[in-house]
């Protein structure tokens, strides 16, 4: 099972952006708190007392920023993970960099970016996991592989354990993307007229019209994201994945 979780700021509580010149927009208007469930485990979920360090009055223990940043990155990360990973790369895609040779060759770009490709970029926030996925399709098989790992130094740290590993079939993960992309949409459609009825904040400027026709286009992101299919150049991918992990001999 995997759910992409999340509960929108109250709309009154969202802050302006500027100070002289306070301002609201799409993205400032996705401000709230959001994880992921993954089988019995919930990332994203900050552990109590390196949350209370940092923020002594937390309202909810989960990463604290713009849905809309989640939301981008999803519907960027979704088309690469749809695409099945060759049996021959499977090793690459599960392994860890911090193991690879420097290597300075077109080829090696094009396999590291593709492996970060399967990457979702969680680094605008402070110590971050790294959550991965990738899709495995065999005859009697298709599935993604939805993998974490958050290096603790105890200034930082979540429920989920250090490390782990969960594989969910294709069909629920594309599911769970879909319904988040919905959820989000259905909560913005919700904030957006409350504003369309009341009008801006006192002191705040917001462009109406401009708010709704960018969640009208904005509605449309995920279909456009999903019809995107990866050119990747596997010739490349696997000489720069060789070359990267040269000498290796052990599975990382």
């Amino acid at each position: 099972m995997i759910r992409f979780r999340f509960t929108l700021t109250p709309l009154g509580r969202v802050a302006p952006w500027g100070h002289e010149d306070r301002s609201l927009h799409w993205f400032g208007l996705t401000d709230g708190w959001y994880w992921i469930e993954l089988a019995d485990h919930e990332l994203l979920r900050y552990s109590p007392d390196p949350l209370r360090r940092t923020d002594p009055t937390p309202q909810r223990p989960y990463v604290d920023y713009f849905l809309a940043r989640l939301w981008e990155d999803l519907i960027e990360m979704t088309p690469a993970v749809l695409e099945p990973v060759p049996a021959d790369l499977l090793d690459f895609v599960a392994g860890d960099p911090g193991v690879w040779r420097s290597v300075d060759s077109d080829a090696a770009s094009t396999a590291a970016v593709w492996w970060d490709g399967h990457t979702l970029d969680l680094g605008y926030l402070r110590q971050p996991p790294r959550i991965r996925a990738w899709r495995t399709v065999s005859d009697d098989l298709d599935v993604v592989t939805v993998t974490w790992r958050h290096d603790d130094d105890g200034d930082i740290r979540f429920t989920a354990p250090p490390s782990g590993r969960v594989v969910i079939s294709c069909e629920l993960f594309l599911a769970a993307v879909r319904r988040f992309d919905h959820e989000l949409m259905t909560a913005m459609e919700r904030r957006i007229r409350a504003l369309e009825r009341s009008g801006p904040p006192n002191g705040v400027h917001l462009d109406l019209k401009q708010l709704r026709a960018e969640h009208a286009e904005r509605m449309t992101w995920l279909a456009r994201g999903l019809r995107r299919v990866p050119r990747t150049d596997w010739t490349a991918v696997r000489a720069g994945a060789m070359e990267l992990r040269q000498g290796l001999t052990v599975r990382e």
